[in-house]
């Protein structure tokens, strides 16, 4: 009885290695994803500290989550007790990490208001100055998401031109044939002298919301799974490992 439970223990053992593999490598893409994407998050992360430290982040534990699973596989199949408790004390710093990045984010989610969003627009935005990151940086989610300010056109109102032949409306709030910085205008002229039917109307915060709140619940959901994953690797590595004679 008791050798048909240690084989049954390491083979549970392996089949949840094998699920934070994959959950590794989902990781790993993700954030191979973010650095890479063409499509302007890139720049959005760039200009972002912690969002640029954040994707580094998520492909560093990406890419030690592949690594463990592969070696707690390896450990459990080959009841190697050296393997295991390496195994363990890795995931449990692992574990311990996660959940700490959970803690923080929670705590700061308030720094992802629209207000919050409104009142750095307003305080560092410079219009079609893309020597300025920031302001490059909006402009491209603008022109990407087809959004104008985090609100609407209306929080530039109490943003000054930054040259005086710059009109109220950015150029980045105005419809363009294909989102991106190479599209042609709909109707320049018209678009930045206050037509609003050239102009992208809605604000950028809504729009981007909407975009991501799937991904958003599917992102929780996935770490609350590799966080009950790693935690029963760790119950199933340690009784594996008392049980190995």
């Amino acid at each position: 009885m008791e050798g048909d439970c240690l084989s049954c223990m390491k083979y549970l053992m392996f089949l949840f290695n094998f699920f934070i593999f994959l959950g590794g490598a989902c990781l790993l893409g993700l954030g191979i994803w973010v650095v890479v994407d063409p499509t302007g998050f890139r720049e959005i992360v760039a200009a972002n500290p912690l969002l640029f430290t954040g994707a580094y982040i998520m492909l560093a534990m990406g890419a030690m989550l592949f690594l463990l699973g592969f070696l707690g596989c390896c450990g459990a199949i080959r009841e190697n007790k050296c393997l295991l408790l390496f195994f363990f004390m890795f995931i449990l710093l692992i574990f311990l990490a996660e959940l700490s990045a959970a803690i923080l984010a929670f705590i700061f989610r308030e720094n992802l208001t629209r207000e919050f969003f409104t009142k750095e627009l307003k305080k560092h935005y410079q219009r079609n100055n893309d020597t300025d990151v920031f302001s490059s940086t909006w402009n491209s989610v603008m022109i990407t998401f087809a959004c104008c300010g985090v609100n609407g056109p209306e929080d530039f109102e109490a943003i000054p031109p930054y040259s005086s032949s710059e009109k109220a409306t950015p150029e980045a709030c105005c419809q363009r044939e294909l989102q991106s910085r190479e599209g042609m205008f709909v109707d320049k002229e018209a678009c930045l002298s206050g037509s609003e039917r050239f102009q992208n109307r809605q604000g950028c915060y809504t729009v981007i919301l909407n975009s991501f709140e799937t991904y958003v619940y599917l992102a929780g959901a996935l770490a609350i799974g590799v966080l009950a994953i790693e935690l029963f690797a760790m119950i199933f590595a340690m009784c594996l490992f008392r049980g190995i004679q």
